[in-house]
């Protein structure tokens, strides 16, 4: 593919994407199948799309998806297959020379492989086998805590329930899993200030709100079926303020391919306001919304008295805080948060949502819990049209970590899984995705498990992380596609294909549905319909059972049965989950059920019994020197976490190349640097550079001092004790760096 850098001059979705969906169907050879495929996505009887976490507007309509969720669904519904023959072919080390796209593009795995150590390749190994070797190194520990059992988002309720009460059967915590990576900061601020720890928000919300606020989110890349909830608000007249680094076309225009009058070439403008502050910079900007709306006495003091405490604590330190270090640090003007807290004070009702570029940062907690002070001094919990809503990744993420998917489980959960099942769950917390990392590397822990998900692109400091699962005894990853965590190995490796979310699930009752969790707390069946990609699969459920069954030859759970028929599973995660009572009656009903929310029904279950203000200091940048510039990281278009499906970055208008550093023209001019150059990224921390080579830059409208680049190419550059304070999630959004000029590379692109 040819590499382009031409500015994109269109609206996000429309033909385009039309276009785009339709090229990815057809490139993984299933055009008809594709489109049937289609029609079945986030349907009653069909399945939950394996993209985003974003909730289903209708389930009856015929198209319920977006191009992202097509180019999810095709990937998976593929016609090409990873043979033995295939590896035969290739050797671990040379597919480790090639780039993850090339990995993804090889297709669905067919049969479980182990790795052979002599000829460097996997090889076929049978089921049992694989349990048995798996079984094998678990008991030869000295201590469960030698083992880490990985989960992705992916993973359905059904799945991530036996999954976790196998690994606590077996006698430990360690279930480190993606919410370590991106939403952690969010259950841990919203859990100390509300009570709750997930968004208090649903659909229905978004049609009722006078005013919608943005935080760090791509919606038109990362979650493009929100571009159709902010389109009809926008279009009813709702207020839509953005605060993004980068200008995203996504939250500027937005032409709905399901409106014959926008495919022709209209579009709707969806944000009213648009702040492109500093990169880390929205506490402060949120500190000044809120120092404005209170010297203006536009609080809702009724619901402060009633529902509240420590306002005059967070009043006092809001009075106080100098309205020239809120626009130092925020890289915005007083009148510009000004006139987006009048924005939020002559609104009704507000919703606030964030995502990933609030919660990788060192202050993430504290800046989440500073969104939803502005949100208590409005009253904005708790009513119709308000709330907050922190926009999730993967479609099962929160369900994982309801199901009990979490390093630091509840004594009340444990009590009632030890209670259901005839056994003493462990008490001590495990390691979370760091904590993991750290005890790999160590020697601590032997053994990784990784249900889904793709370990090795996913986290922090690559090449430590690396050599961390390197000195593990066994690495076990169960996928779908090949992934780069497959060639990042232990001395002993497995790979256990598994069958994909589009896929007919048969156990011994007959087709199975698995159950997920959307971003709003939405319960609801998804339901395979695709023949299987080989003979050879086995669902996750059946997985973890015949693993458990291997492992825990004295357990009393019945493991297999469970798996014959998954309304049993239900059955007892009704009894132990808790919202989840009468769980199948509930769940088979027409559309599934929404678990309660107390903050949303203003419900504090808080140790005061109260929603309670934060305060939090403006934290100063230090001094530094001018070349110092702060990268974030980000997806391309055509890039669902750390599954790339081509390379193309329309809305950014960069085509055929991954390695580009987006830098604004100001800085180019500082530095003595043009667009077309290529460069090494350089951070800096405590214990050295970490260098990711070879970025072409691109010059873009971003703040001064602000870079932006694709991960997992710049994952290197994140210091594995670069994190959120309190919630350890990596600050790949807030990376020190420095630009390093290639010599050996001459001027490739200009604009």
């Amino acid at each position: 593919m040819a590499k382009t850098i031409k500015p994109y001059q269109g609206a996000a979705g429309g033909w385009d994407a039309l276009a785009s969906s339709f090229r990815h169907v057809n490139e993984q050879g299933i055009v008809g199948r594709g489109a049937r495929t289609m029609l079945r996505a986030n349907q009653p009887r069909g399945f939950d799309c394996p993209g985003c976490a974003w909730p289903d507007r209708n389930p009856h309509s015929t198209f319920e998806f977006c191009e992202n969720g097509v180019k999810a669904v095709a990937a998976e519904a593929t016609s090409r297959r990873v043979t033995r023959d295939f590896f035969a072919a290739h050797t671990v080390a040379a597919l480790a020379r090639q780039d993850d796209y090339f990995l993804e593009s090889q297709g669905r795995l067919t049969e479980p492989m182990r790795y052979d150590a002599d000829s460097d390749r996997y090889v076929p190994v049978a089921w049992d086998e694989a349990f048995a070797l798996v079984a094998t190194q678990l008991r030869a520990l000295a201590s469960p805590d030698e083992a880490l059992f990985y989960t992705s988002g992916r993973t359905s309720n059904e799945a991530a329930f036996l999954y976790q009460l196998f690994v606590r059967e077996f006698g430990t915590n360690n279930l480190p899993d993606c919410s370590n990576l991106c939403h952690e900061p969010s259950g841990v601020a919203m859990s100390e200030q509300i009570g709750v720890g997930k968004g208090s928000v649903r659909l229905e919300d978004f049609e009722r709100a006078d005013a919608i606020f943005v935080f760090g989110q791509n919606p038109g890349t990362n979650h493009p079926r929100m571009l159709g909830e902010l389109r009809s608000a926008a279009r009813r007249g709702c207020r839509i303020v953005v605060f993004n680094p980068l200008h995203e076309r996504g939250l500027e225009r937005f032409a709905d391919p399901k409106d014959p009058v926008e495919l022709l070439g209209g579009s709707t403008r969806i944000a009213s306001h648009y702040y492109p502050l500093r990169i880390g910079g929205d506490l402060a900007a949120v500190k000044g919304m809120i120092k404005h709306v209170v010297a203006r006495g536009a609080c809702d003091h009724a619901f402060i008295a009633a529902h509240t405490e420590g306002y005059a604590a967070l009043c006092a330190d809001v009075e106080a805080e100098d309205w020239a270090v809120i626009e130092a640090e925020s890289g915005l003007s007083r009148a510009q948060i000004e006139e987006a807290a009048e924005v939020y004070a002559a609104s009704r009702a507000s919703i606030v949502c964030w995502a990933m570029g609030i919660t990788q940062h060192r202050n993430s907690v504290a800046t989440i819990q500073m969104l939803v002070n502005l949100l208590l001094v409005g009253g904005n919990l708790g009513k119709p049209g308000a709330g907050a809503c922190p926009v999730r990744g993967h479609s099962n993420v929160q369900g994982d970590r309801t199901m009990g998917i979490y390093e630091q489980p509840s004594d009340a959960f444990l009590d009632r899984l030890g209670a259901e099942f005839g056994f003493q769950p462990p008490r001590h917390p495990g390691h979370d995705v760091v904590g993991a990392i750290g005890a790999m590397q160590d020697g601590r822990c032997k053994v990784l498990f990784a249900m889904g998900g793709n370990f090795a692109a996913a986290t922090p400091d690559t090449d430590r992380t690396a050599a961390a699962l390197r000195r593990c005894a066994l690495t076990v990853h169960v996928s779908t596609k090949l992934n780069r965590s497959h060639l990042v190995h232990g001395r002993q490796a497995l790979i256990l294909p598994c069958l994909g979310r589009t896929e007919v699930d048969r156990q011994a009752a007959g087709p199975q549905a698995v159950t997920v969790e959307d971003s709003m707390s939405h319960v609801h069946l998804s339901e395979g319909g695709n023949p299987p990609a080989s003979e050879s699969l086995l669902s996750e459920p059946m997985i973890v059972a015949r693993l458990a069954e291997a492992t825990l030859p004295a357990s009393r759970t019945p493991w297999r049965w469970l798996v014959e028929d998954y309304d049993r599973i239900r059955d007892r995660i009704a009894r132990v989950v808790e919202g989840f009572e009468d769980f199948n009656a509930r769940v088979h009903r027409d559309g599934g059920f929404h678990l309660r929310n107390a903050a949303a029904e203003r419900r504090w279950m808080t140790s005061s019994g109260r929603a309670s203000f934060h305060v939090h200091p403006i934290v100063r940048t230090p001094a530094r020197d001018g070349a110092l510039m702060t990268l974030m990281t980000l997806r391309s278009h055509d890039q669902y976490n750390t599954t790339i499906y081509g390379l193309e970055d329309r809305y950014r208008g960069v085509s055929g190349e991954r390695r580009v550093c987006f830098i604004g023209a100001a800085d180019l001019m500082r530095l003595g640097l043009q667009a077309g150059q290529w460069v090494d990224l350089v951070s800096v921390w405590h214990d050295g550079e970490r260098v990711a080579p070879r970025f072409l830059l691109v010059e873009y409208d971003i703040p001064a001092g602000c870079l932006a680049a694709y991960y997992p190419e710049t994952n290197p550059l994140v210091p594995l004790d670069h994190h959120a304070d309190r919630a350890r999630t990596p600050a790949s959004k807030a990376i020190p760096v420095y630009l390093r000029p290639r010599a050996d590379i001459d001027l490739a692109l200009a604009p």
